[in-house]
């Protein structure tokens, strides 16, 4: 399975950039603190997404699509812990590509599952 085809990749990789996006408006003092793990959280779901594809069993790339769920948690937490500093507005699109994303994966891990089961 090539991960570049997959929806959920596809999607955290926009997540990815929007959280790029909008790490630029933290200020310089969250550099080494929010904006460092706001950013490897976002690029820990793609990451972990494409590293499953690449291990030899759908068990294997179902424990990675935990990962970058649990990835996605972090980052929905720490979007709220900078949008609660007042570094930016309440982002609707980064809100809804992480809704997407998690749908998507969710999706994708079912389906892996049921698969196995069959």
């Amino acid at each position: 399975m090539n991960h570049k085809d997959l929806e959920a990749w596809k999607a955290s990789m926009e997540l990815v950039d929007c959280a790029y996006q909008l790490s630029k408006k933290m200020p310089k003092s969250e550099d080494f603190i929010l904006k460092q793990q706001f950013l490897r959280s976002a690029i820990s779901v793609p990451s972990n997404i494409s590293e499953g594809c690449g291990r030899s069993s759908d068990k294997e790339l179902i424990r990675f699509l935990d990962i970058s769920l649990g990835s996605l948690a972090e980052l929905d937490t720490q979007f709220d812990i900078a949008f609660r500093q007042d570094y930016f507005d309440d982002n609707e699109t980064f809100k809804e590509l992480l809704i997407k994303t998690r749908k998507l994966i969710i999706g994708l891990k079912n389906y892996l599952k049921k698969k196995t089961i069959e």
